[in-house]
């Protein structure tokens, strides 16, 4: 991604994880307003086989919040995992949860997520900080996923 200084500073800003965002399993995009400045982004993070996707990054700044972006956002990143070839997303939220049960997410195990996507860099991080043990998992297959077409002309990579 050319833009992740960009980026890292957006989602500094609307606090969620940095990690590995130049990693090669890690694919994200931008939604950027006319003058150039992110508004929001997405993203996740691929299993090494293929079948998971971590689900982050999906961040819409504070002016632009509760007008359906971060639903859009979100269903974008559950879109593409599901066409590489994902078969079930997982995620991180201890502030979020009503927001993602909208998306179709329901709680799940916080090692079985860890255990489906050990080689991924948040779980990485969150097990070495202990940062783990104080997460809310949530869990949703890939089976029956909104398209976003729309936004795919307006999301950069």
């Amino acid at each position: 991604m050319a833009d992740v200084e960009d980026l890292t500073a957006f989602l500094s800003e609307v606090d969620l994880t940095l990690s590995g965002l130049d990693a090669p399993s890690v694919r994200l995009w931008v939604e950027r307003d006319g003058s150039g400045e992110i508004i929001g982004s997405t993203g996740y993070e691929i299993s090494g086989c293929g079948r998971h996707a971590l689900i982050r990054s999906v961040g819409v700044s504070l002016v632009h919040r509760s007008r359906g972006r971060g639903s859009a956002l979100a269903s974008f990143a559950l879109e593409r995992a599901a066409r590489e070839g994902a078969v079930r997303a997982w995620l991180f939220s201890r502030r979020s949860g009503p927001f993602w049960q909208s998306l179709g997410f329901q709680p799940a195990d916080r090692h079985e997520l860890a255990e489906a996507l050990a080689d991924t860099h948040q779980v990485r991080l969150f097990q070495q900080t202990g940062q783990l043990s104080r997460e809310l998992a949530w869990s949703r297959p890939l089976d029956l996923v909104p398209q976003c077409p729309a936004l795919a002309e307006t999301l950069s990579t």
